[in-house]
């Protein structure tokens, strides 16, 4: 019983980390060289969220650290910040998952989108405070736009073929 429980958890972290890498992977691809586009939405933001509203033992603090400074050193961001950021509000929603699990998705998706703008907000004024380059903020209110409107896209795909719902996890279960 627990070798299961311990194989489903370690089978959705290496998910987890799969999917994480291929999303990496594709934003690293130059599908259109030289076009000047709207900027995308941040999928492996909603990714993380997603899973760690899921299932919030299948994605550990660490291994979220870990995969976001593997992208912001592969994406040329300010070392740490990003990470730092992303861990704050993943952590933050780790620890109100009890607290959503009950409600209609429609207040999950309201509440991810408050998240993630503050997650936005918070990166945009550290780099304005260290006068480090900041994108334009038309750019950043339409990747906010994008990746708000993506959470529901990536919800389905994780809800659908995979089966990642949320409920009571693993470590749930045994206590009751």
């Amino acid at each position: 019983m627990i070798e299961t429980a311990r194989r489903k958890r370690l089978a959705g972290r290496g998910l987890f980390i799969v999917l994480f890498l291929a999303i990496l992977f594709l934003r690293l691809m130059p599908l259109n060289p030289g076009q000047v586009v709207w900027p995308g939405p941040d999928i492996s933001l909603c990714l993380t969220l997603a899973w760690v509203l899921r299932r919030p033992d299948h994605a550990p603090v660490l291994i979220i650290a870990l995969l976001f400074l593997i992208e912001d050193i592969m994406l040329f961001r300010p070392l740490g910040l990003w990470t730092a950021i992303v861990v704050m509000g993943s952590e933050a929603a780790r620890s109100r998952e009890l607290r959503w699990r009950e409600l209609p998705f429609m207040v999950e998706w309201l509440r991810v989108a408050m998240l993630m703008a503050m997650l936005m907000l918070g990166y945009r004024i550290v780099l304005a405070v260290f006068f480090l380059p900041m994108p334009p903020l038309g750019q950043v209110i339409l990747q906010f736009i994008a990746t708000t409107a993506a959470y529901p896209i990536v919800v389905g795909l994780l809800r659908w073929p995979l089966g990642l719902r949320r409920g009571l996890s693993e470590a749930d279960t045994r206590y009751r």
